[in-house]
């Protein structure tokens, strides 16, 4: 089961973060945790190791609703320690779902945390239910659970490659054993982020490592970055030092590039590209490819800032905060009903009446999905006074269904799928509406074009084009 129903916007899955021989190892997850907030709110755990036993905590909500406590943080003690933050791709929001998971095997325990979806998280799981496999969890996780306890191979490290060769997907997972270590991976394709990082005192050998799905969540603990882990890389971190190996050998890479366009904090740095520079690109190529005569170019905060700032500088159009968000709104706090519903956008945005009346203006945003929420937007900055709404989207019109950990509709509730670029415009009520090219997002990042550029990255959601087996959809399975 998907959240997929209720979405407005697309949804990344989870934040993954681990550390390896620092002092207080789970104090920092908690804050590398903190700041990969934004990858998911609906749940946050830490296990923790101290060299004889393990420890875990978890619960629903945000990371300081969990780990807010100082006595919680009490009870994580150890110098190694793993986090997760959720959303739910997979699985509902319950706690037997939350993250990082935990298992004891014959060769002692081991927990893993895991950011991503697999393609064959459901052709999986029927086998290993039919070997006699119990699940605990309606998450794809625990298929790697499983997994590594059915490997006939002897080492952890060798059955943690056992496992992640049988699954299909897009993923970055860290995972905890005694003897092993620290672990971390991406898929053979680098679909989902993760970079490594080093501790102060590493110059002098002793600073600890650091492993997490953005550079913001290196930043929040002083940690210094190092490399992103390469696409199939598998690294092992333990008394001995940092070892990489390279199960899958190279197969090129395909790292997503909606983390670029929405995903990702725009002061993190992903792939080598810094995540608010490529924002600030895409936004000066719309305003090349989709010009109009206006008064003020306002975002859609907070993803829209960026782009919106390009847009401005390149048209020579002033920049103004039209629209003003409410941070502090989390899940609906009254019942929600139709008419609370409808104040949703509201109780998250408000429209800043002095900047827009009488004016025309220049909406940028990220994406439109199902278009609900954009048609109350563009509502709204009428409501204001606006005497015109023109809407510019960052990223090139959203058609498919995507099944590598970005929680979006089906294809035929995706508005690009079944409307026209005339017919959006009119459905949610702008004068104009205009995507960006996918020769100008490639631009944005660097590339001439998107012959060049699609073979770095994935575009699916946009084209159709999915670079990794869908197993489960072509098989009829649900996960």
């Amino acid at each position: 089961m998907t959240q997929s129903d209720s979405l407005n916007r697309p949804y990344e899955e989870c934040g993954v973060f681990g550390v390896w021989g620092v002092p207080d190892a789970s104090a920092l997850t908690a804050l590398g945790l903190h700041a990969l907030q934004h990858r998911g709110q609906e749940a946050a755990g830490i296990v923790s190791f101290d060299g004889e036993r393990f420890h875990q905590h978890k619960g629903l909500g945000l990371v300081g609703d969990v780990f807010g406590d100082s006595r919680v943080m009490a009870t994580l003690p150890g110098t190694v320690a793993i986090g997760h933050n959720r959303y739910a791709t997979t699985g509902g929001t319950h706690v037997r779902n939350v993250q990082p998971l935990y298992a004891d095997y014959e060769f002692g325990g081991l927990a893993v945390a895991h950011n991503g979806n697999l393609t064959n998280s459901a052709t999986l799981k029927q086998a290993l239910v039919k070997r006699g496999c119990i699940f605990h969890s309606s998450t794809d996780t625990e298929v790697f659970i499983h997994l590594i306890a059915i490997s006939l191979y002897t080492t952890v490290l060798d059955r943690f490659i056992d496992a992640v060769k049988q699954v299909k997907g897009a993923y970055s997972l860290v995972t905890l054993a005694p003897d092993d270590g620290l672990i971390g991976m991406r898929d053979p394709l680098g679909v989902r982020p993760l970079v490594l990082g080093r501790m102060p005192g590493h110059e002098q050998g002793n600073g600890g490592w650091v492993l997490a799905s953005e550079t913001c969540a290196l930043d929040i603990i002083g940690a210094d970055y190092v490399r992103d882990i390469e696409p199939g890389e598998i690294v092992v971190i333990n008394n001995d030092g940092l070892r990489s190996l390279r199960p899958f050998g190279d197969q090129g890479g395909r790292f997503c590039v909606f983390e670029y366009i929405y995903f990702a904090r725009p002061d993190s740095v992903l792939e080598g590209q810094p995540v608010y520079e490529a924002r600030r690109q895409i936004g000066c190529e719309l305003a090349r490819e989709s010009a109009v005569e206006a008064d003020v170019v306002v975002p859609v905060p907070d993803s829209g800032v960026p782009s919106a700032i390009g847009y401005a500088a390149e048209s020579g159009i002033p920049f103004e905060l039209g629209i003003i968000r409410n941070h502090y709104v989390g899940r609906t706090f009254i019942e929600p009903t139709d008419q609370i519903r409808n104040l949703g956008v509201k109780m998250k945005h408000s429209a800043n009446r002095p900047v827009l009346a009488g004016k025309r203006v220049i909406l940028v945003d990220d994406s439109i999905v199902r278009g609900t929420t954009s048609r109350k937007i563009v509502d709204m900055v009428r409501a204001a006074g606006a005497t015109e709404v023109h809407m510019r989207i960052t990223s090139p019109p959203t058609k498919h269904a995507c099944f590598y950990g970005i929680d979006t509709p089906e294809e035929s509730k995706l508005m690009a799928a079944t409307h026209t670029l005339e017919e959006m415009a009119q459905a949610i009520g702008a004068d104009s509406l205009a995507f960006v090219s996918f020769d100008g997002l490639y631009r944005a990042l660097g590339h001439a074009n998107r012959a060049e550029g699609a073979r770095r990255y994935c575009d699916a959601c946009f084209t159709g084009d999915y670079p990794i087996e869908l197993v489960d959809k072509e098989g009829n399975l649900v996960a």
